[in-house]
């Protein structure tokens, strides 16, 4: 593994990488603040479960209708350029939710209608994001640097709902708005100190190229499609999550089931992300690079049993300990995930594989947001949780079963090179 990921500090001195880092974590630390407040709001307001699923589906389907032409887009222009749009109507989002939040009788529907332009840039963040690294850092130091981005990042996704949960309680929702609005000005900001110093490879001409966006996008779910592995490990991750996840019943579990307020929200929220950044640290210390395919199926079946006693649990400390769990086991499915999908990815191809990529993980979680407050209205939050996790075991039992050569896959250079 040491040759493959070479000496930990070497990353830290590609130029721009720092400022990538940097501008990446105050936007995804300002899009945790504002889910954290957002449904909070909204279930205070409505007290009703399906509010919270509303929340969910107003980003996701913009997200699902645009990701076609946004991975499309990232493979065609300037990557940096979309990434800095994208996050720039994030700001103008938060901008509006700031002024919804000043008026005494705003209704929802002005709300979701924000939520629903804020997905639609989300379409394009997830994309040029991913594809937009490898041409930051050289590919030699790219698992280092995949490694260190989660890691840093879950490390915002610890401070984001921590900070939302006591703006909120100390202040008002306005003030966590305009903080989420700073942090994306600056991290739109920024992305002008970030050298692209690799250029994006261009699609090999076999004679028959692709003309139409549908065409172009076509050949991304192709090689997906033609890829056990990668199509297996990306599924698998929107089927565990989808199911299992109990990220957006937290406000429910907070009010009634553990009797917190915000502030204990906000600690319910960050415990995933301090136990992703513990594995993160781990990981970046003493990376692994054997029998990777049972690794991550492990890791899934933690994250499940960890979300089951959570959905049990009436102790607040159990719950956060449960969430820190499955947060550690996510980590550790997300680094071998990240790692099979960018180093199997030729580049021409990068902004439409990740674009169905982000299609998998937004439909895990805002879809999963809907499915998780859905069924908390037609069975409880409690017995919700508990089929969800459930059904996340099962996934796995299936997922090994289909997919012998993701179970069989040994290293990321093996896998990548035996199912490029």
């Amino acid at each position: 593994m040491a040759s493959l990921l070479g000496r930990t500090g070497d990353v830290w001195r590609t130029p721009g990488f720092g400022a990538f880092l940097f501008a990446r974590m105050v936007a995804v630390l300002a899009t945790q603040i504002q889910a954290v407040v957002v449904g909070w709001q909204v279930y205070q307001a409505t007290g009703e479960a399906m509010s919270l699923a509303w929340v969910g589906l107003a980003q996701f389907l913009p997200m699902l209708a645009l990701l076609m032409p946004a991975g499309d887009m990232v493979d065609r222009f300037n990557r940096k350029l979309l990434l800095a749009a994208s996050w720039a109507v994030q700001a103008l989002c938060a901008a509006l939710l700031w002024l919804l939040s000043a008026q005494l009788h705003w209704g929802l529907g002005w709300l979701y209608a924000v939520l629903v332009l804020f997905g639609c840039a989300r379409a394009f963040t997830g994309p040029a994001l991913q594809s937009l690294l490898p041409q930051i850092v050289p590919r030699a130091q790219l698992a280092q640097a995949l490694a260190t981005n989660s890691m840093l990042m879950r490390a915002a996704a610890i401070g984001g709902p921590v900070v939302g949960g006591l703006l909120y309680a100390w202040g008002d929702a306005q003030l966590a708005y305009g903080v989420c609005l700073l942090c994306l000005t600056v991290g739109t900001l920024l992305l002008a100190r970030v050298p692209v110093r690799f250029a994006a490879q261009r699609q090999p001409d076999d004679g028959s190229p692709a003309t139409t966006m549908w065409q172009r996008f076509a050949e991304g779910i192709v090689f997906i499609r033609n890829h056990p592995i990668i199509l297996g490990t990306i599924s698998l991750d929107l089927f565990a999550v989808l199911l299992g996840g109990v990220v957006a019943l937290l406000p429910i579990y907070a009010s009634e089931v553990l009797k917190v307020g915000p502030d204990g929200l906000g600690l319910l929220r960050s415990a995933m992300g301090a136990g992703e950044v513990m594995a993160g640290l781990y990981l970046a210390r003493r990376p692994f690079n054997r029998r990777v395919g049972l690794v991550m199926f492990g890791a899934v079946a933690v994250f499940g049993l960890a979300n089951l006693v959570f959905s049990l649990s009436h102790w607040f400390w159990l719950s956060f300990a449960m969430l820190w769990l499955a947060g550690a086991a996510d980590m550790v499915s997300v680094y071998i995930r990240q790692a099979l999908v960018q180093f199997a990815t030729p580049d021409h191809m990068r902004g439409r594989v990740n674009a169905v990529n982000m299609l998998f993980v937004s439909s895990s979680n805002e879809l999963g947001s809907f499915r998780a407050g859905a069924g908390a209205a037609w069975m409880g939050a409690v017995g919700a949780s508990v089929l969800g996790s459930v059904s996340t075991l099962a996934i796995v039992a299936a997922w090994m079963a289909r997919f012998p050569s993701l179970r069989r896959a040994d290293t990321f250079e093996q896998a990548a090179k035996n199912h490029r």
